[in-house]
């Protein structure tokens, strides 16, 4: 098999030019007028001097502008760097220097903070939307890329140091996107719900997964539990892909069965409490729990729609193009290692990174979670994440489900504090509506899981932080959790 790889957005324009490409705040869009606008933005990033293997930046909220630019750069031959829009200035700068950026492109709303990065990074003043005019775009064209081409270089979060540039390559989203399709089926028909940004992972493998089934992508510029709703039973949605705080938002706002022809609700992003997929399945939801990170170009492990109610709890087995396996004994926890045609060929001018993540052919993922007898996956958690107090492993994602079923519990996050005696000890943060008493949620906790993982201290809050992605930031809650010790042992 030839591992070249053509213009995917073409080809669909050219064998199914009325389909509907793209739905969003505008209207309906077919693949033809989808073409023909990313033609003009692929000629203006050429006239503004980008080359066919150059970086071309992103930094923008969902928009079809993005959706545009993303297609321009791979009709361009470019590398497409997607940047967190609410990373600080500072951290912005850093990727731009450490990609080597030849254009910024940004929406208007992130001009000023696209212009400051650019300054400190010393990068030419950012493009902002939108791009192209009337007429048809000039620029040369590239015939093919071949599969191991770069294509996306996306940075990691850098919880455990300066973020990395993952490269993954058209061969990781080609196999990415079928992966994904020979596990949940597509139809002609089928819409997926794009709320997740663009510039994560998760938002980005919708853009590309839908072109090359020759679906429909329907964009959210965020999430917003109501409109969603409302998109589910009135846009024909078929399939969403969200994080567990969304899919718990969703379900406040709206308790109502879910839309009859939504076939497949992706959950990601890390453990999802058995407590709210429950509850999700009660209402006719069809909750697929899924595991992938950013080096895997989105999915390695999907429950199939099968499965879906009789594996509660579990992120299904290992995609056809991916190979997955438990550094432990079957049945104990261990690092989840990843290998297969889906894995990043490494970290942008990184070797050393990339040798550490990546040996004798495998992925190193950093995340503990198990495997049953039958070959099912279950994530437990951040390896970074776990909490070892005396002598005992503590996995925060277990504890935060248990908290999560108590009704005065709305949000959740659990980490380890160093403690004297024991290590450490774990403390959780909450977001409570209503009464709120720590001990007793602490008894209730010691009737159901053992002793050594009821956190020593329960602590009330306004609010989580979050990423974009809406999950929670359990190194910015570690961090704020020891500066309140700290001001009270100063107090003592």
């Amino acid at each position: 098999m030839s591992d070249r790889m053509f213009d995917w957005l073409a080809h669909r324009a050219n064998v199914m030019p009325r389909a509907i490409a793209l739905v969003d705040d505008q209207g309906e869009h077919t693949y033809a007028e989808l073409d023909r606008r990313v033609d003009r933005v692929a000629g203006a990033l050429y006239a503004l001097g980008a080359r066919p293997g150059d970086r071309v930046a992103m930094l923008a909220w969902n928009a079809p502008e993005v959706v545009e630019l993303i297609h321009a750069v791979v009709r361009l031959g470019a590398v497409l760097v997607p940047l967190n829009a609410r990373r600080a200035v500072e951290e912005l700068a850093f990727q731009l220097r450490d990609a080597e950026v030849t254009l910024l492109v940004c929406d208007p709303v992130l001009a000023e903070v696209a212009a400051s990065a650019a300054g400190v990074a010393n990068v030419a003043p950012p493009t902002v939307f939108p791009l192209g005019g009337s007429g048809p775009g000039t620029f040369p064209l590239e015939e093919a890329r071949f599969s191991d081409d770069p294509l996306f270089i996306m940075y990691t979060s850098g919880t455990t140091g300066l973020p990395k540039g993952v490269v993954l390559t058209y061969g990781n989203m080609f196999a990415s996107a079928a992966g994904s399709a020979f596990n949940l089926g597509v139809l002609p028909g089928d819409r997926w719900l794009a709320v997740l940004p663009l510039f994560h992972v998760g938002g980005l493998s919708i853009v590309i997964r839908s072109v090359l089934y020759g679906t429909t992508v329907v964009l959210h510029r965020q999430f917003d539990e109501r409109r969603v709703s409302a998109s589910l039973r009135e846009d024909g949605v078929t399939h969403i892909s969200v994080v567990a705080t969304m899919l718990q938002r969703l379900l406040a706002a709206d308790p109502a069965p879910c839309a009859p022809q939504v076939r497949v609700v992706l959950v990601g992003g890390g453990p999802v409490p058995e407590a709210l997929l429950e509850r999700a399945v009660a209402l006719g939801y069809p909750v697929v729990q899924t595991y992938g990170l950013t080096e895997t170009a989105s999915q390695v492990a999907t429950l199939a729609p099968s499965d879906a109610t009789a594996r509660l709890g579990s992120a299904g087995k290992a995609l056809v193009t991916t190979a997955l396996r438990v550094d432990a004994a079957q049945g104990e926890p261990g690092e989840i290692l990843v290998s297969g045609p889906v894995v990043t060929p490494g970290y942008f001018r990184r070797p050393e990174a990339t040798e550490a993540a990546i040996r004798d052919g495998w992925l190193h993922t950093g995340d503990i979670g198990r495997l049953d007898a039958e070959g099912y996956l279950y994530v437990l958690d951040r390896r970074d994440d776990l909490i070892v107090s005396g002598g005992e492993n503590v996995y925060p994602a277990e504890v935060e489900a248990l908290l999560l079923r108590h009704p005065a519990v709305r949000e959740a996050a659990v980490v380890g504090l160093p403690d004297e005696v024991w290590g450490q000890v774990a403390i959780a943060a909450v977001v409570s509506d209503g009464e709120f008493a720590p001990e007793e949620i602490r008894a209730w906790m010691r009737e159901r899981i053992a002793a050594f993982k009821v956190p020593a201290r329960i602590v009330r809050v306004d609010a989580l932080p979050m990423t974009a992605s809406g999950k929670v930031q359990r190194r910015i809650v570690r961090q704020r959790l020891e500066e309140m010790q700290g001001a009270q042992t100063e107090g003592h």
